[in-house]
């Protein structure tokens, strides 16, 4: 990727070029270098590069706001939305993540209660079978296109269980979550908005008759928890602020592992001796977890609004910017982790990286995702060897997006390893 560079040295980079989204770690690296903190062009977006500087700003929320006008900010058909939510659905209102403490702590306490240790390990008979079952559907083969078959419907049915879908119904799932996200991932025509709200009200209303089963025969799963987990003292979460933690939980555990098992996947291709070290080793596929969300994150930013004048490297941000804290690139940050260009599985300091954010809105999925990603990969080195790409001369697709890493298909063939 070639880098444009005004006169005074300081970089031009689109990061919205499709060519930037699948590679853009050359970017960061110049950004590091010569503008740690980085108003991109079009948008006005500030994006906070380099690890410490992206660790101070998720500290300090009363700086930088999780309460961001997003859609606002890029969208010009935002009202579209708006006016079809309000006359058919549920407009959205801010919970857990889009809110600050106090606000968010309240979020955050109920959702504790939901997403316990105990609730993953419960879970983690069902992914062991369906990660079984996922590659029995393709193993015979000797292919498979990555994504549809294997990426997205485990975490995808996983979540999908939980809020009432039947496994079946996966690709209705991918639809509404793909829906929800349409607008945060780039500027959308009104045709275009009109599409993504329109899904996703359908799905708004499918929750509707969930949360209303689940208050009269609450079962094991989230959305039983979310409807119960006021105390006796509080009141039950409104029926807007359950649509709106739904939309967070069904973006944000589905698209984001799906991601990572990509990146995944890719990373053991392009590096074939670590697949057979991890094929017999769980202490080495719990490192290679953590290195590849380190070294590829699934999630390269998320936003913040600044509430007053801001000097961060240098670079003074205004009151009410929006501010892309680049996990990404804090991520690959050399003054933080050495060579931290290389792949390494044995550093000292895995897990240490910011790939589930840090600070009180750290991703309260992380521990879910960690269990579907250790699942998948134990399984994925004992059954299959060899795993190379279909076409060699083709590399995987990327979707473009401000703030995610999505591979959109990527074709490969392996060897059976059993």
């Amino acid at each position: 990727m070639n880098i444009q560079f005004k006169p005074d040295g300081t970089p031009v980079i689109d990061f919205l070029d499709p060519k930037v989204q699948a590679n853009p770690f050359p970017a960061y690296k110049a950004l590091h270098e010569k503008q740690p903190v980085y108003q991109m062009p079009g948008t006005g977006f500030y994006m906070v590069t380099r690890y410490e500087d992206v660790r101070e700003v998720l500290r300090d929320t009363d700086t930088y706001s999780s309460n961001v006008a997003v859609l606002g900010s890029m969208q010009s058909a935002g009202g579209i939305q708006q006016s079809l939510l309000k006359e058919k659905g549920w407009q959205h209102v801010q919970t857990l993540q889009r809110t600050d403490p106090p606000v968010h702590t309240h979020y955050r306490k109920l959702l504790n209660r939901v997403f316990t240790g105990p609730r993953v390990q419960a879970l983690a008979p069902r992914i062991e079978r369906l990660v079984e079952e996922l590659i029995e559907s393709f193993i015979d083969k000797g292919s498979c296109e990555f994504v549809n078959d294997f990426a997205l419907p485990l975490p995808g049915i996983v979540i999908a269980e939980q809020i009432g879908l039947d496994p079946s119904e996966i690709h209705t799932f991918k639809k509404w979550a793909d829906a929800m996200l349409a607008g945060a991932q780039r500027p959308l025509t009104e045709e275009e908005m009109r599409q993504a709200t329109e899904t996703e009200i359908e799905a708004q209303h499918h929750l509707a008759k969930v949360f209303e089963d689940r208050r009269k025969s609450p079962r094991e799963d989230i959305i039983s928890g979310l409807v119960h987990s006021h105390g006796e003292d509080e009141e039950p979460l409104s029926i807007h602020e359950l649509q709106n933690l739904m939309h967070q939980l069904i973006t944000g555990g589905y698209e984001t592992t799906t991601s990572a098992l990509c990146h995944g996947v890719w990373l053991l291709i392009r590096h074939p001796e670590l697949a057979d070290q991890l094929r017999n080793s769980t202490e080495l596929v719990d490192k290679f977890v953590e290195e590849s969300l380190r070294y590829e994150s699934p999630v390269q930013g998320l936003f913040r609004q600044t509430t007053r004048d801001v000097t961060v490297s240098g670079t003074t941000i205004p009151k009410d910017s929006v501010v892309i804290v680049r996990f990404g690139a804090a991520n690959r940050d050399e003054t933080r982790f050495e060579d931290a260009g290389t792949l390494n599985i044995n550093r000292a300091d895995l897990g240490t990286h910011l790939a589930f954010g840090a600070g009180v809105h750290r991703c309260i999925g992380a521990v879910l995702a960690r269990e579907e990603l250790r699942s998948a990969y134990r399984m994925l080195t004992k059954r299959l060897k060899n795993i190379r790409l279909k076409h060699p001369d083709v590399e995987p697709q990327f979707d473009i997006s401000v703030f995610l890493y999505p591979i959109a298909k990527m074709h490969i063939e392996f060897d059976r390893a059993d």
